[in-house]
């Protein structure tokens, strides 16, 4: 008896990427991350400094070679008028409208609750709430591109 007779075979198709929903989600939610993170720092009193691989070529010898470099991490708050803190939701350059009604900011009155507010806005895009305002977001990031 032949060893591949006691086998199942099967026509199988890999799963080519992942859906422009997800993309997106994943997209924010990392971002989402790396503020929380440097929020965090700043609270702690410490620089939050991430890295990234940087490939470039070497203009004497011609061999492309990879670095780390230092990546800047803008923060997505500011301090209004009033002392409170707006935060401000990006994705891309673009920032997320919450509503029709053109409100783009949370305001949080410190930095312990500006952490809570990052935390449930991350899962908030992990569970799929803020889709539409993310493709609304994307779209007009995309349509700037078209001009």
């Amino acid at each position: 008896m032949s060893i591949l007779s006691n086998l199942k075979f099967v026509t199988s198709k890999k799963k080519q990427g992942v859906s422009p929903v997800i993309q997106r989600r994943n997209k924010l939610s990392n971002k989402i991350f790396e503020q929380i993170q440097l929020a965090q720092a700043q609270k702690d009193g410490r620089i939050f400094a991430p890295t990234r691989l940087k490939t470039y070529v070497d203009k004497e010898t011609g061999e492309r070679k990879t670095i780390e470099s230092a990546k800047k991490v803008r923060e997505w708050w500011h301090i209004s008028d009033n002392g409170k803190i707006n935060l401000i939701c990006k994705y891309g350059s673009k920032q997320i409208q919450f509503d029709s009604k053109g409100k783009n900011a949370i305001e949080v009155s410190n930095g312990d609750e500006l952490l809570k507010v990052l935390e449930a806005l991350k899962l908030a895009v992990e569970q799929g709430e803020l889709d539409q305002q993310i493709e609304a977001t994307s779209a007009a990031l995309r349509a700037g591109f078209l001009k």
